[in-house]
């Protein structure tokens, strides 16, 4: 009689499978990831930072649509395709809202929308030669004339806050991403060596995981921040040596028990070299908490990147990051535009919550006991 054994891999991934939080959670990350990675050509405004200024129409309602005339833009910057798909369009037209336009014999007029109905804003003249294909009166008002929809509305700045969302989660993705991979690279480093080797290099190892685990997160990350200056490679460089300390720990305390085993006593009898038996034998074998560390920080990166962001040492202008969002319009929330920041909070919630619920269903899995 023949008898199946399902390995341990297997079992692990039939319980994930049927955790339905996980999988969803699983889902909703797959998700933003492609919405990240394809964010300037689903974003309806594709330019650089979807930073494109409509003053006139600021702090507009879910659902507001308004008349936008599109001018082909005088300086022409070469772009390739891939720079247009990662960075945006840098030759995006210039962007007229309008309440109507008149056409004479060498000008398009156009009278500006104003919010209010009682002003009246300066006419704009526009020659028909900046139009291509002869600027005809039909062909601008049927290529470079349009009623756009803004469907979550303006931000204070008159920019599409859909758009600004979807670009500002590149920015979360990329620094969990990054911030991971710098703490998994340090922790992995230090937590393996000083648990497999011992002695002096454990201890000198433990006291500077003590000493970083000692200084509160946000602070150290703040410093190291302005240490290296604002920007985004700096916050990328400063959350991930903040959450190194962790993982080294769960690490050194897997190694400590799996060098004890039989088959880590065999190789190292047999002669291999500890960079051999700790790469192909102890390693392996103490990946798992990893992982749900790893998801965890995944999490705690995005809500310490938000957190700088909304202190304005985090991504800068106009780079668009769901914390500086939030940072802008807070103040709406007491004037009944609660909206502009409330969207990028329930990003940030949604995101933090899927990736918390990946970690606890991997967690789950793995749990031999269970």
């Amino acid at each position: 009689m023949q008898q199946s054994t399902a390995s341990l891999s297997g079992l692990a991934l039939q319980k994930f499978k049927n955790n339905f939080w996980s999988v969803l959670s699983l889902g909703l990350i797959v998700i933003c990831g492609l919405i990240a990675l394809f964010a300037y050509v689903l974003a309806p405004d594709d330019s650089q930072n979807a930073n494109q200024m409509h003053l006139s129409i600021h702090s507009k309602p879910p659902g507001f649509k308004v008349g936008i005339l599109s001018v082909p833009n005088e300086i022409s910057a070469k772009q390739s395709m891939i720079s247009a798909f990662f960075f945006g369009n840098k030759n995006s037209p210039l962007e007229y809202p309008y309440e109507r336009l008149e056409f004479t014999g060498s000008e398009v007029i156009v009278y500006p929308y104003m919010s209010d109905k009682a002003l009246k804003g300066v006419p704009k003249r526009i020659l028909l030669n900046r139009f291509s294909k002869g600027g005809m009166a039909d062909v601008i008002k049927s290529e470079f004339a349009s009623e756009r929809n803004f469907i979550l509305g303006t931000d204070k700045y008159g920019r599409d806050l859909l758009s600004r969302l979807l670009i500002g989660s590149r920015i979360s993705f990329s620094i969990g991403f990054i911030a991971v991979l710098i703490s998994l690279l340090i922790g992995v480093l230090l937590g393996a060596l000083a648990g497999y080797f011992g002695g002096t290099i454990d201890a000198i190892i433990m006291w500077i995981i003590n000493v970083v685990w000692s200084i509160p997160t946000l602070l150290l990350v703040i410093a190291i921040t302005l240490a290296l200056g604002k920007g985004l490679w700096q916050v990328y460089i400063a959350v991930g040596l903040t959450m190194w300390v962790e993982v080294a720990r769960v690490v050194r305390g897997q190694v400590l028990t799996i060098k004890q085993q039989q088959y880590v006593t065999a190789a190292v009898t047999l002669g291999y070299s500890h960079a051999r038996t700790l790469w192909y034998h102890v390693l392996p074998n103490s990946i798992a908490p990893v992982i749900v560390i790893a998801a965890a920080n995944f999490a705690s990166a995005i809500l310490i990147e938000s957190g700088l962001s909304f202190l304005g040492i985090g991504a800068q202008p106009p780079v668009p990051s769901w914390g500086s969002m939030i940072k802008d319009h807070y103040s709406y929330i007491i004037l009944g535009k609660a909206y502009l920041a409330v969207a990028p909070g329930l990003a940030i919630m949604l995101l933090v919550m899927a990736f918390m619920l990946l970690g606890n269903g991997i967690r789950d899995a793995l749990d031999v006991k269970s």
